[in-house]
């Protein structure tokens, strides 16, 4: 998605960007997702979490402090195991915190930094990207409306969903 922004006419000096998670790993790791974004860095605006600080929680403090009002869009993928943002499955407490950022002790083998659903729902619009066959029963799960799933905590009005051809359910769903 950023490599096709990237061939845009966009007004870059008016964007920012925040992450929606990130891993607690060091700088440079591969495991971070912050490396998806440094083609964006110099061009806009670009808030990566605070994962690699000492004291944690007052790092998701100020984090949470720079976070705008509201979003115009929050950007998200879906996991094969229904979590969004690192919302993981059997742990409600994560999206309904009241925090806007939450911190993770383990998910998926590292501790993780999260925006929460009241920032994630808050925002004026949402778009889900979900790519490959492994995607599929999850997606098909989450639309036919799964509540034990993480994803199902986003909000559906105003929520965009994209997906490649391998990820699409076979029929349309009802």
């Amino acid at each position: 998605m950023i490599e096709a922004l990237l061939g845009l006419d966009v007004p870059w000096e008016r964007i920012g960007v925040w992450q929606v998670d990130e891993r607690v790993a060091p700088d440079g790791d591969d495991a971070r997702n912050a490396s998806q974004l440094t083609e964006l860095q110099g061009r806009c605006d670009v808030h990566l979490m605070p994962v690699t600080g000492s004291d944690l929680r007052a790092s998701a403090r100020r984090y949470a402090a720079r976070l705008p009002e509201r979003f115009d869009v929050v950007h998200l993928g879906i996991g094969d195991d229904g979590h969004t943002a690192s919302w993981p499955p059997g742990r409600p407490e994560v999206p309904t915190s009241e925090r806007p950022v939450e911190l993770v002790d383990e998910f998926h083998g590292l501790p993780r930094m999260t925006l929460t659903q009241g920032v994630v729902n808050g925002a004026r619009a949402r778009v889900v990207l979900a790519t490959g066959a492994r995607k599929r029963p999850v997606i098909e799960r989450w639309l036919l409306g799964d509540a034990e799933l993480p994803i199902s905590r986003v909000r559906r009005a105003g929520t965009w969903v994209v997906l490649d051809d391998p990820a699409a359910p076979d029929a349309p769903l009802h």
